[in-house]
């Protein structure tokens, strides 16, 4: 259950530290949308028929409660969808765009885009784009990679995301990392060129520490760092970053933490359940303390402007 007391007190510290307007500063909300087994650390497991079904019960609920709460906060988000989900779960994909919700391409079955050519890619994006959009009856305008994997050696990818008609991409994390990672890219808006074509990307916030980026989007982050880090990382954004804009992203199954155990080892087990059992505390805290943004509307109104924003080659 959500703390209401331990909300109320972030609230306070977040105006004390001054919390930038929104009229100046904007905060994507988004959230990745897979059962909890597909996620990258679980890459080579042998997952069974019943085990997914577990799964794909706690994504449903995890993922109702964040619409709850959301509901609750009067926030609108952008949901990145698996696109296999709208076979089995089509009722939940509806919920999220008839409240007002983004809905936004996570590649059809969230497998990274190293198991990509451009034609297989296209092929896949373009196979979650159409079931989403036949499911909500919306455009489809935004993309992001499983495991953030367009990276130097897939900045293809951004060609092939352009001819398919996506507005924006949201991939490219500016850190070092050892699954993903472009670190010498702008850590705000850019246009972000592939092998010939550019593409508005929203990269996830990070936080500048001795000339280093240091990765505060969201995520396993999220749940292992002081909450007071990622507001410094907001508000250094706010400051340093032009256009002004962050993007936070989460997953349903981190506010989950009732769920079955994948059979991890040992720094994989740390990584993805380190902070699940504070995180809806967490996620409330920020609710109450920011206004938020969904990606399409924050990439449109700076499309409308993209010619000011700084160009960043992507490819190797």
């Amino acid at each position: 259950m959500v703390n209401p007391a331990a909300t109320l007190d972030a609230h306070a510290r977040d105006k004390a530290l001054g919390a930038p307007a929104p009229a100046e500063f904007r905060i994507i909300l988004s959230f990745d949308v897979e059962e909890h087994y597909r996620i990258e650390a679980a890459a080579g497991l042998a997952v069974d028929e019943d085990r997914k079904a577990h799964y794909r019960q706690r994504l449903d609920t995890s993922t109702h409660w964040l619409l709850d709460l959301l509901g609750r906060a009067e926030t609108r988000a952008t949901f990145f969808v698996v696109g296999q989900i709208a076979e089995h779960n089509p009722a939940l994909i509806r919920r999220i765009a008839r409240e007002g919700h983004e809905v936004a391409s996570h590649g059809w079955d969230h497998r990274r885009v190293h198991h990509f050519t451009p034609a297989t890619f296209r092929e896949d994006v373009g196979r979650s784009k159409k079931a989403l959009e036949d499911l909500t009856g919306e455009a489809v305008v935004g993309y992001r990679a499983p495991t953030f994997s367009v990276t130097r050696e897939t900045a293809w990818a951004l060609d092939v995301l352009a001819e398919l008609g996506m507005l924006y991409d949201s991939s490219i994390y500016p850190v070092r990392h050892d699954r993903y990672g472009v670190p010498a890219a702008p850590r705000g808006p850019f246009r972000a060129r592939g092998r010939g074509r550019e593409l508005l990307e929203l990269p996830p916030a990070t936080l500048r520490l001795c000339a280093t980026n240091v990765p505060m989007g969201g995520g396993g982050y999220f749940r292992l760092f002081p909450l007071f880090l990622t507001r410094w990382a907001l508000r250094q954004t706010a400051r340093a970053c032009s256009p002004a804009v962050a993007n936070l992203y989460f997953h349903p199954w981190e506010f989950d933490p009732d769920q079955e155990r994948l059979p991890l080892g040992r720094l994989a087990r740390f990584r993805t359940y380190v902070g699940i059992r504070h995180s809806r505390n967490r996620l409330a805290a920020l609710l109450a303390g920011y206004d938020f943004s969904r990606a399409a509307d924050v990439a449109r109104e700076l499309n409308a402007r993209l010619a000011a924003l700084r160009t960043f080659v992507v490819s190797a």
